[in-house]
């Protein structure tokens, strides 16, 4: 029944709703390399560069004159690369210490100096980066005037004696220079945002790559083919008003009810199910809520809808629908009660509510006995839909059990706690058990933004009545007894 695809390559869609629903980390991280970056940039010791230029010449040894240009520039062009290896060479830092009376070693003063000649001149550029403007240029100017010292003297000093055949012209002194070189307080931040993006992009899509939770519709598509027969719009005040459709009746929420209804009636129209078990595949996942909210939407178009809580474990109809739910389902099982007995008649509507009873030690035998299918059948024979509320596939076997003797399945995902491998291994184990798994209902699903359920996208009413706390409701209505604090709890009883 279901396919995994969990390993599929993101499309750009993907990584668009991804950006999307993690834009604020991404700003965040951003905004965090940026301030970083200029904190830096504050924190660090301001450096500066001076630069001078020296041009180096060969001569003849002799007093005969220069030599031939072309003899001569090869001869300095190969020789300029060995000079700007020999210019921060112990000899010559220790002459620039000299001179300048600089209290530190050759190696110290050697690591503020670099070297570099452009490629096919005879050109030398030297520069010195430190914390003093005045002392690098100083520094500079002295590495130009030893360095031309120590390669007449002692690198290229003729071995009869006389005048050196190269000679070394500082062609540009060093300035004092103006302001700094480092920190660069704009490039800085603008790395910073560039690194501070990366990483919120990167850990944005890496948190959806471990993030094993159901988020959209998308990702319930990537784990199966079995379709979606609605979403449900998530409302912070759920839990106060379950009962939606029948509380809020014009909030888009209880439109959404309608129209899983209406998804429901044309299904296989020449033979459509009439009974369904409604699970999910873990607990919070709002099966119950659905269950309710679809029985109440099928009696208000006029069928006749039986609702039955088989969640024998931890039921939650009778709480939800304000009924005695002491005796119900089990009592009738057992053969303690009649069905037309406990038989809650909910409303003007025909719809009909039998509670779980009183929780009994074996709830998968009682929902798998003979005793149980006769219920069911005479059930489907009576009324025109029954929904049969059930508990968690994953948690129990109740839900397969039942499933075997209804018409369909529907299973629950709630966005954000159903898992992408719980929804397979629940439709795994339904599948070849259930008679048939119509499909699945997604719960808590966000109106607005990247994960919006498609249909509500962009569809508002232009009046949706306001929920409050304590509501109040029309006398005759089939919550009128809602307003009655003496009657919430236990509302009179009604048989068909």
């Amino acid at each position: 029944m279901s396919e995994t695809d969990e390993n599929a390559g993101l499309e750009l869609g993907d990584y668009v709703r991804i950006l999307r629903k993690n834009w604020l980390l991404i700003l965040l991280t951003t905004i965090l390399g940026a301030a970083g970056a200029g904190a830096y940039s504050m924190m660090s010791t301001p450096l500066y560069q001076a630069s001078t230029s020296l041009y180096v010449s060969v001569r003849s040894a002799g007093d005969s004159g220069v030599y031939e240009l072309t003899q001569g520039g090869y001869y300095a062009r190969s020789a300029v690369l060995s000079y700007v290896d020999a210019i921060d060479s112990a000899v010559v830092m220790e002459r620039v210490i000299d001179d300048l009376d600089l209290e530190m070693t050759p190696g110290e003063l050697a690591g503020m100096i670099s070297a570099s000649s452009p490629t096919d001149t005879v050109l030398i550029n030297v520069d010195v980066t430190g914390e003093d403007p005045e002392l690098v240029a100083d520094i500079a100017n002295s590495v130009g005037e030893n360095f031309s010292v120590v390669v007449s003297n002692v690198l290229e000093a003729p071995d009869e004696g006389g005048r050196s055949p190269v000679s070394i012209s500082t062609i540009e002194p060093a300035t004092t220079p103006l302001g700094p070189v480092s920190p660069n307080t704009t490039r800085n931040v603008a790395l910073g945002l560039l690194l501070g993006l990366m990483l919120g992009v990167g850990a944005a899509v890496l948190r959806s790559a471990l993030d094993t939770h159901i988020r959209s519709q998308q990702d319930v598509e990537r784990v199966t083919d079995v379709p979606i027969l609605g979403g449900i719009i998530d409302d912070p005040k759920a839990d106060k008003h379950r009962l939606v459709v029948q509380v809020n009746p014009r909030s888009v929420r209880a439109e959404a009810f309608r129209s899983l209804r209406t998804n429901l009636q044309f299904l296989n129209v020449d033979n459509s199910p009439r009974s369904f078990v409604i699970t999910s595949a873990a607990p919070n996942e709002g099966k119950t809520t659905v269950a309710t909210n679809l029985a109440i939407s099928l009696a208000n178009n006029g069928a006749s809808v039986a609702l039955v809580d088989a969640d024998l474990r931890k039921p939650s109809v009778a709480k939800f629908m304000g009924l005695d739910g002491s005796v119900g389902l089990s009592n009738v099982l057992v053969g303690m009660v009649e069905l037309g007995e406990v038989l809650h008649r909910w409303g003007k509507s025909e719809l009909f509510v039998l509670t779980a009873g009183r929780i009994p030690p074996n709830p998968s035998e009682l929902l798998g006995s003979a005793q149980m299918q006769r219920l069911v059948d005479h059930l489907t024979e009576s009324f025109d839909y029954v929904i049969i509320d059930s508990p968690p596939v994953l948690a129990v076997t109740d839900a397969a059990v039942m499933s075997r003797l209804v018409g369909g399945t529907i299973v629950v995902a709630g966005i954000g706690v159903a898992r992408r491998n719980d929804i397979v291994a629940a439709l795994d184990a339904l599948d070849g058990i259930a008679n048939r798994i119509v499909g699945i209902v997604l719960t808590r699903v966000p109106s607005k933004g990247p994960d919006a359920y498609y249909h509500y996208g962009r569809y508002e009413y232009n009046s949706e009545e306001k929920i409050v706390d304590n509501f109040s409701v029309a006398p005759g209505s089939p919550l009128a007894w809602l307003a009655d604090p003496e009657e919430r709890g236990l509302p009179g009883r009604h048989t068909r």
